[in-house]
């Protein structure tokens, strides 16, 4: 008798969900929806780029999935909770356990080295981690800033910069990554080298949800994400 059972693949988890969500901003006494009913879901493992037109909503949408703004109507759950049930104590409580950032600019603080910039999200946490230093240090390695740990921001270059940006995004090892024009700063060469390690970490089962305005950057994310006045144009899968 054959014994022999052949394992069914488990589904990747959901990390974040967004159901018909809209947003409604009122700007000179009139109202403006930036997202007109907007509706994803986003699985561990995703790579995911979002392109569009300025005004297309696009920033909009990061925004909420970093719960940096909440829907003014419709559901995100993030890690299976409500954002927009929770308070704003828990609402950055979430943010802190399940969202990493990465920003255009850097948004690196000038008077600390590479490694205390690693270390700022966990101050927010509580308890403080004892082992925090010696984390930020094994991530700068890991993002290939070992010979960087005491430089200041202004001895770097941007991608050495944006290097340091991806870390500190890992540092609360968050279910997803969020960038923000990650090579918007950057030459080629050294978008090149941010995204070959966007794809390293991609690989390792995390989420990245990345907003782009370069199609050359948007072929290396596994789906493209088009938006079109406030609602998805199209959703298209990449050869890999």
């Amino acid at each position: 008798m054959n014994n022999n059972t052949h394992e069914v693949p488990q589904e990747p988890v959901r990390v974040a969900t967004v159901r018909n969500v809209t947003k409604v901003y009122r700007l000179g006494g009139q109202d403006v929806k930036a997202l007109a009913g907007v509706s994803l879901e986003f699985k561990q493992g995703d790579f995911v780029a979002i392109m569009g037109s300025s005004g297309s909503g696009k920033s909009t949408l990061l925004n909420l999935l970093g719960c940096l703004d909440r829907p003014t109507t419709g559901h995100y759950l993030l890690g299976g909770h409500d954002v927009a049930t929770l308070s704003d104590e828990d609402l950055s409580r979430v943010r802190g356990r399940y969202l990493g950032f990465v920003f255009q600019s850097y948004n690196l603080i000038q008077q600390l080295s590479v490694v205390e910039n690693i270390m700022v999200p966990l101050s927010y946490q509580t308890p403080i981690r004892p082992d925090g230093r010696e984390l930020s240090t094994k991530l700068a390695t890991l993002v290939g800033l070992a010979g960087r740990l005491d430089h200041r921001p202004s001895q770097l270059s941007g991608g050495q910069q944006q290097r340091v940006a991806i870390a500190r995004a890992l540092v609360n090892n968050p279910h997803v990554i969020l960038a923000d024009e990650p090579t918007g700063n950057l030459d080629t060469a050294t978008s090149n080298e941010i995204m070959d390690l966007l794809d390293v970490l991609n690989h390792t089962g995390r989420t990245i949800v990345m907003v782009t305005h370069e199609p050359d950057i948007a072929e290396r994310a596994k789906t493209v994400i088009t938006l079109r006045d406030g609602l998805i144009q199209s959703v298209e899968q990449n050869q890999t």
